[in-house]
Order: C-alpha cells, then sequence, then structure tokens
C-alpha cells in the first residue's frame, strides 16, 4: 500500500494520501510555530518579571570618581612628573659627585698612611742620627783625650 493508493473518509469526505501527508506537515509547521511562539512569550515574562537594578549609586559612584579626579588635579599630572624627573637626573648627577668625591677621599687616605710610614722610617732614622751624633761626640772627646795624652807624653814638661 502506497501513499498515492492510501484513502481516509472524514465525515463524509474521502481523503486521498497526498492530502493526508500535506495536512499532517503542515499541522505539525503549525505546532511548532505555537510552541517557538509559546517558549518566546515565557521567556518574555520571565525578563518583565526581572527586577532591573537602579542605576542611580552607579551614577553617584561615578561623579565621586570624576570630583577626587578633579580634586587630585590629574590635568596637571604630566607637569609634576616632568618636575620630578629632573629632580631625579640632578639626585644622580650629585650621587655621581659623591662617588667621585669618596674616590678621591680613599685615594688620599691610602696616601696620607703611606706619608705616615715614611714620617716613622724618616723619625727612626732620626733617632739614629742623635745617636750616631752622640757616638761622634764621645769619640771625638776620647779623640781629643788620647791626643793631649800623647802629647803630654811626648812632652811632661810642657816646655814649648
Amino acid at each position: 500500500m502506497s501513499l498515492a493508493d492510501a484513502e481516509l473518509t472524514i465525515g463524509g469526505v474521502k481523503l486521498k494520501g497526498i492530502y493526508i501527508a500535506v495536512v499532517l506537515s503542515l499541522a505539525t509547521t503549525i505546532g511548532g510555530g505555537v510552541w517557538t511562539a509559546s517558549s518566546l512569550y515565557s521567556r518574555l515574562e520571565a525578563v518583565e518579571n526581572r527586577k532591573i537594578p537602579s542605576v542611580k549609586p552607579v551614577i553617584e559612584r561615578v561623579t565621586l570618581i570624576e570630583q577626587s579626579l578633579e580634586a587630585n588635579d590629574v590635568s596637571q599630572l604630566q607637569g609634576k612628573l616632568a618636575e620630578l624627573g629632573v629632580n631625579l637626573k640632578t639626585i644622580a648627577e650629585q650621587q655621581e659627585k659623591l662617588l667621585q668625591v669618596s674616590d678621591k677621599l680613599i685615594s688620599l687616605e691610602k696616601d696620607i698612611e703611606a706619608m705616615k710610614a715614611t714620617v716613622t722610617k724618616a723619625e727612626l732614622i732620626a733617632d739614629n742620627m742623635k745617636d750616631i751624633e752622640s757616638k761622634f761626640k764621645t769619640l771625638n772627646r776620647e779623640v781629643s783625650e788620647l791626643w793631649q795624652g800623647l802629647d803630654y807624653v811626648s812632652n811632661p814638661l810642657n816646655k814649648p
């Protein structure tokens, strides 16, 4: 039995198989459309029933933020940043100079230590010279006394 041979009699009206297929397709399409419309309507009702929060607090917060930005004078921030950059460069240059002075100071300290060692050596030499000088005086006195003794022995009566 094929669709073309099938017949249905409803209230004295004979419907052939192809008409039944067309009516059935049309009925399911309309049913699907009704179901989709019903689903859409229920979603819209759910959205309408949803309470939308007030935007007044958000607007107030934005206003407060704008006021605080104006109070902090953000418009002049670029100028202040430039001034800070110049100050930072000046500080870096002064630090460089201080490092150079520190290096020179370390060099001078080394030179002073070397000079202290030289002065200590010179003091030792001077002390040794004093000892040598006193020994020379003693030696000169002894030589002088020896000559006097020899003079006396060679001329005991002291005749000229």
